[in-house]
């Protein structure tokens, strides 16, 4: 956690989280963590192919990692914005 200088860490009271984040840098509580689990919960549910034995089921570690930075990159609406004025370029 040493690299990440200037972040603030919000967390629940799990004791590990305390022994391992500087104490002036965490807020407990839940009020900062609604959507980060919300995204959380979206990118598990719309990358199931991860988990599911499918046909889509990448198995290169490279593949994987090109699949979640698309994922990523689609999530912000600056990406899509981007990716979404090619769309409409090629099918208008």
């Amino acid at each position: 956690m040493k690299h990440l200088r200037g972040c603030t860490f919000y967390k629940d009271d799990w004791r590990a989280f305390s022994e391992v984040l500087p104490p002036e840098r965490h807020v407990v509580g839940k009020a900062h963590t609604i959507d980060i689990e919300h995204d959380n919960s979206n990118t598990r549910h719309h990358l199931g192919r991860f988990t599911r034995r499918t046909k889509v089921v990448y198995k290169k570690a490279e593949m994987v990692a090109v699949a979640l930075r698309l994922w990523r990159m689609l999530t912000s609406e600056e990406g899509f914005r981007h990716y979404q004025g090619i769309a409409l370029y090629i099918y208008t």
